[in-house]
């Protein structure tokens, strides 16, 4: 006797790589100073820094931005426990991320995206 095949397992980790991944991907796309940039996902920040807890840190010289899962999954607080608020929580973070990297805005970072009108 065989069962049947069971569906791919998805957990939190798997969605927020992807999450981090997509935005990632957009990011380099539309900004060449981010095309050579490591974008990592770790758990937890080494240690707290006198703002608190980091939800991630950039590394010019190194040319990395890592994303510290744990603090913005914990600590973040979107308005709506649903998939949707809970990536778009996570790719603010990259945005966020990205945009002290470059020392910019996180809205300058992609404006074309947010025009509806």
């Amino acid at each position: 006797m065989v069962r049947p095949p069971l569906p791919p397992l998805d957990t939190r980790a798997e969605r927020f790589d992807l999450a981090v991944g997509t935005a990632a991907e957009f990011l380099r796309s539309a900004w060449s100073e981010l095309e050579d940039v490591s974008f990592e996902v770790a758990d937890m920040p080494p240690e707290s820094d006198a703002d608190g807890i980091p939800r991630w840190q950039t590394l010019r010289e190194e040319k990395r931005i890592v994303i510290f899962r744990l603090p913005v999954e914990r600590l973040g607080h979107p308005h709506r426990d649903d998939e949707l608020h809970r990536r778009m929580m996570v790719e603010g973070s990259v945005f966020r991320a990205a945009a002290e990297y470059l020392d910019r805005d996180p809205w300058d970072l992609g404006p074309e995206r947010f025009r509806y009108f």
